[in-house]
């Protein structure tokens, strides 16, 4: 998307609202209602996470419309006559969780290793032996948090930053909508009625690769939009993950991938009820499920093969 075409993207968005607001609808409920964020950032509101941290064009305040979490894990080496070996390559992100896409988060921390129902007490133990630094932007208002969504390139938290240009992978997070992916009806996984997929993408060919064998493997459609067979066939361009400036490309080795998980897909991995999905306390409550954790240990397995081909001098 050109300069132009963001400009007049907002331009769009700005003229509606204050149309909407000039005629006396109730704002809130107009945007509740709009239509979601494509992955191409179209429809974004803010042109980076440094404008919707300055609340530009509109405010917003952490702890109330959004919060990050992230962890680092320490390391370090003090010994000249021994030699350390740098064990973390791989980061996990969720830029869109919380409320934006939903599951994103918890799916998160699940991969990095700990308890997506509490990560925030440092002296709690991680629920697996072997884990990695992550980074999430999260949606906390009850409604409107598409508002909220800056597309992959523009993601510019300093942080986020830092753990992408510091690792050799990033593993980003991300959902969308079936009907968004432009297939056609007959080719839905695996029917029409439940079209459970994840769109695998981003520059690391051998992690794409291994990411929708693994997840293939344990029972979840997957494709990969940049192989030959898929790229550049109906909308998957706009979910490959291709752009250099994507933050998951902003590696030590210049790629790395992304998945785009189908509402259907992410909501099979919670609870039957509606609400299991919808709001955080139920996704918090019901992601210990064989299925949650089936496709958390794929995507685990995944990061593991590829990791163990590549060494930090």
């Amino acid at each position: 998307m050109t300069s132009s075409q963001h400009t007049a993207s907002r331009r769009t968005v700005l003229t509606a609202l204050a149309a909407a607001t000039t005629a006396g609808a109730p704002l809130l409920s107009q945007l509740a209602t709009a239509t979601p964020a494509f992955a191409t950032g179209d429809n974004d509101t803010y042109n980076s996470n440094t404008d919707l941290y300055k609340g530009i064009p509109y405010p917003t305040k952490e702890g109330e419309d959004f919060g990050r979490r992230y962890r680092r894990h320490e390391q370090f080496d003090g010994y000249l006559s021994k030699v350390a070996v740098y064990e973390k390559k791989t980061a996990i992100l969720a830029i869109h969780g919380g409320q934006i896409e939903r599951g994103t988060s918890e799916l998160c921390l699940a991969i990095a290793g700990y308890d997506p129902a509490d990560a925030t007490d440092p002296t709690r133990a991680p629920l697996l032996p072997t884990v990695h630094d992550y980074w999430m932007f999260e949606g906390m208002r009850s409604s409107n948090n598409s508002q909220l969504h800056v597309t992959s390139v523009n993601c510019d938290d300093h942080v986020a930053n830092v753990l992408a240009a510091s690792h050799l992978n990033v593993l980003s997070l991300h959902g969308c909508q079936y009907s968004q992916l432009g297939i056609p009806d007959t080719m839905v996984w695996p029917s029409r009625s439940d079209p459970k997929l994840v769109v695998v993408g981003g520059l690391n060919k051998t992690l794409r690769e291994a990411l929708v064998h693994e997840l293939e493997t344990a029972g979840f459609p997957a494709l990969d939009a940049l192989s030959d067979e898929w790229r550049d066939r109906y909308n998957l361009a706009d979910f490959a993950g291709a752009a250099t400036k994507n933050i998951c490309n902003r590696t030590l080795i210049g790629a790395g991938a992304q998945l785009e998980i189908t509402e259907d897909m992410r909501r099979s991995l919670f609870g039957p009820e509606v609400t299991d999905f919808d709001w955080k306390s139920g996704r918090i409550a019901t992601w210990n499920n064989p299925r949650f954790l089936a496709f958390r240990d794929a995507c685990r397995r995944a990061v593991a093969t590829v990791e163990a081909g590549q060494t930090i001098l």
